[in-house]
């Protein structure tokens, strides 16, 4: 990725500044970990439970799914990015979040040189400033346009689990871009864990590689548990939290939200009670 395109990314961040724009990357450093499944329960509960200003973009080259797991119908492809005049025309929305998909075709990653990433970004820049939060799912491992993203971003989260090579892509991931750049905004999602206890030793595990070999705090985002329920939504092309509000991992991840947000966990309205008895109702639960 050319410097051009790494200054547009930097430039949107700080024009955005100006508005209280916040920039969240989501991350990691294989695949398999939850990662976009995080990413869309993220912006989900930040539009609707804490009522902010969601854009959610698909960076995921190659491999975009944030529309199947959201049960969407995408058109768009690059051709379609480098002829739309403009961008609202290419963003979609549900569930008050407003969507931007990504590109999913072997044959048309070649196609995504720089000059369409500036493109593409230069008409991102034109309306960030409508939004509290822009979160980008970008792809899992290390390549130059995850690397420019992170960079640009003013939060990393990076998701890994307890499986060892998940942890062992993650450091790579961290590592990279702290060595190469001093970047140092990640925080650590440790999901689909047994336990508590689990995700605490997982956790530890980076912290003390980062903090012995580069010098730095990683700090703990949160911990997220395994369910069951996360592979039925997927297949069933729902979002997890509005279907199963009440699951810890729900629960959870309202609070890494709360946290990151300085914003208490607001109660349920009785609408949103009364909602969720019917739905339950209508499935027969």
């Amino acid at each position: 990725m050319n410097e051009q395109v790494k200054d547009l990314l930097k430039l949107m961040e700080t024009d955005s500044s100006q508005y209280n724009t916040k920039f969240f990357t989501i991350s990691s450093g294989k695949g398999g970990v939850g990662k976009t499944s995080f990413a869309v329960n993220y912006a989900y509960l930040l539009a609707n439970t804490f009522k902010k200003k969601v854009l959610l973009i698909d960076a995921d080259v190659g491999m975009a799914n944030i529309h199947v797991i959201m049960g969407l119908k995408v058109k768009n492809d690059i051709r379609k990015i480098l002829k739309e005049t403009k961008i609202e025309n290419l963003i979609t929305r549900k569930d008050n979040i407003d969507i931007l998909p990504g590109f999913s075709g072997i044959e048309e990653i070649g196609e995504l040189e720089d000059y369409a990433l500036t493109r593409l970004i230069q008409k991102l820049s034109k309306i960030s400033n409508r939004y509290d939060y822009i979160l980008i799912d970008t792809s899992a491992g290390i390549d130059n346009r995850v690397i420019s993203f992170i960079r640009a971003s003013g939060r990393s989260y990076i998701i890994t689990n307890s499986e060892p090579t998940s942890m062992t892509d993650a450091y790579a991931l961290i590592k990279s871009i702290r060595k190469l750049y001093g970047y140092t905004r990640f925080k650590i999602v440790v999901n689909m864990v047994s336990s508590h206890k689990e995700g605490i030793e997982t956790y530890e595990r980076l912290k003390d590689s980062a903090k012995k070999f580069l010098g730095m705090e990683l700090k703990l985002a949160g911990i997220l548990p395994k369910t069951n329920n996360m592979t039925k939504a997927i297949k069933n092309k729902e979002i997890f939290c509005k279907i199963y509000p009440s699951e810890k991992f729900c629960i959870e991840l309202k609070n890494i939200i709360s946290r990151e947000t300085g914003e208490s966990v607001p109660a349920d309205s009785g609408k949103a009670f009364w909602g969720r008895v019917l739905r339950f109702l209508s499935r027969g639960k």
